[in-house]
């Protein structure tokens, strides 16, 4: 229960923040709630980590879709050689991915060592 509760604020926040704040939003908003909610370190890792892979990995197909996947698969092609624009929304879902799953891991570590003081 903890986990899914820790998911879906993770990715509650995340996304509202995301609307008025700079990107790295996300960091700060997964450090929170591993901090509030306790955790094991790698259950809060893997809330953080899969609530913004999900997150981002979709609000980047949404706005590809509505380009036709025009940009993305131009980048792709630059970067990888590959015009799979799929390949792109990995990657952009990856880079969120370990930013939250870290800043959660920290957070769950700082409240850890809270606790054992």
């Amino acid at each position: 229960m903890r986990f899914l509760s820790a998911f879906l604020l993770t990715l509650l926040l995340s996304y509202v923040g995301g609307l008025y704040m700079p990107w790295w939003i996300i960091a700060p908003a997964a450090f929170l709630v591993a901090v509030i909610i306790p955790q094991k370190p790698l259950t809060a890792f893997l809330a953080g980590f899969f609530s913004l892979f999900l997150l981002w990995t979709l609000l980047a197909s949404y706005i590809d879709i509505k380009n036709k996947h025009l940009l993305s698969t131009k980048i792709a092609e630059l970067l990888f050689k590959t015009p799979s624009h799929w390949l792109i929304m990995m990657v952009t879902g990856l880079v969120a991915a370990l930013t939250a799953g870290m800043a959660a891991l920290t957070g769950s570590f700082l409240r850890k060592k809270q606790d054992a003081s």
